[in-house]
């Protein structure tokens, strides 16, 4: 998968193929969908949710640019395969799962797997990490939103870095990076076409 999915693809970070290596994918998903699991695809997790592609996974989180001290916010931690792979890369992992079947079944397998550096809490990801003042240098959505939440950018500190689709659930989305410089001010660059299950934003 990661010779041939991922590399040939472009991702060349040695510490995140290494994590991609290290991290099952078969964990994260029902048994019958087993035969699938190393497809280069997204496949169904439940409840309207998705484990994405694992090429998709790498890229994101090439592009995120993690250290091993940092503090990462992800938002939709979904299944935790994402998460899994952060938690090997950071020093820290706060997650946001807005199913809370979802987030339950993702705290225990996480746990199971030794990240003993994950947070992962239920909640709206559209509002950011719920505590006020708080700021990440690196934030990471794997859901889509129509538009960059408020709430995501208020929570950009200054040299950060915020990974996520944007654009509509039907319809075009782009894989865009969001840089905030030392001044405060913001830079976006559109990396290429995706699809992504929606951030739903409301009561939780």
């Amino acid at each position: 998968m990661v010779k041939e999915q991922i590399e040939a693809r472009g991702v060349r970070e040695p510490r995140v193929l290494a994590a991609m290596r290290a991290v099952p994918r078969e964990n994260f998903v029902a048994e019958g969908l087993l035969p699938w699991i190393y497809e280069d695809q997204p496949l169904s997790i439940g409840r309207g949710q998705t484990i994405s592609q694992p090429y998709m996974v790498a890229l994101m989180t090439e592009l995120l640019g993690t250290g091993p001290d940092a503090t990462v916010l992800e938002i939709g931690a979904g299944c935790g395969y994402q998460t899994a792979i952060l938690s090997r890369l950071v020093g820290r992992v706060c997650s946001i799962e807005r199913d809370e079947t979802l987030a339950a079944e993702a705290r225990m397998r996480l746990a199971g797997m030794g990240c003993g550096n994950v947070e992962l809490i239920h909640g709206d990801g559209f509002l950011g990490w719920p505590e006020p003042g708080r700021q990440f240098l690196r934030i990471l959505a794997a859901c889509a939103a129509e538009e960059i939440p408020v709430g995501l950018l208020d929570q950009l500190a200054p040299g950060g870095r915020l990974v996520i689709p944007i654009g509509p659930a039907e319809t075009k989305q782009e894989l865009t990076l969001v840089d905030r410089d030392w001044d405060g001010l913001l830079h976006t660059q559109v990396i290429l076409p995706v699809r992504f299950v929606p951030m739903v934003h409301g009561s939780v």
